[in-house]
């Protein structure tokens, strides 16, 4: 889980907008290697939710897009790989189990990703 510099205590998955032109999963490789520095294979889960813009983030947006549309892909890990942290976004990781990490995140659909996506070792 990364914690995000603003707004402060919230906590997320990996997560990124797609570029112009950019395919949702080519964005969820390209943001895995921003935010983490990880190069590892990305499955799509095959499942989006829309959900209302955080309140941090509307000024990014036209006034008439209140909605995002998120698609949800993993990562499996064998191991906890070192992490090269993205410190203009980010101030803090942590390695999780599933239960703890789900009750971190900051967003439902991100709670709900992970309690659904990752497997409860």
């Amino acid at each position: 889980m990364l914690q995000r510099r603003t707004p402060a205590g919230y906590w997320q998955s990996v997560t990124g907008a797609l570029e112009w032109g950019e395919a949702p999963k080519d964005a969820a490789v390209r943001e895995l290697f921003e935010e983490t520095g990880l190069q590892l294979p990305v499955t799509d889960c095959r499942q989006n939710h829309t959900f209302p813009i955080h309140p941090a983030w509307r000024e990014r947006y036209a006034m008439d897009v209140v909605t995002n549309l998120e698609h949800v892909f993993r990562v499996e890990c064998t191991e906890r790989p070192a992490i090269i942290l993205n410190s203009d976004e980010h101030s803090g990781y942590r390695w999780l189990d599933r239960d703890e990490a789900a009750n971190l995140a900051g967003s439902r659909t991100n709670r709900d990703a992970i309690l659904e996506h990752v497997p409860d070792y």
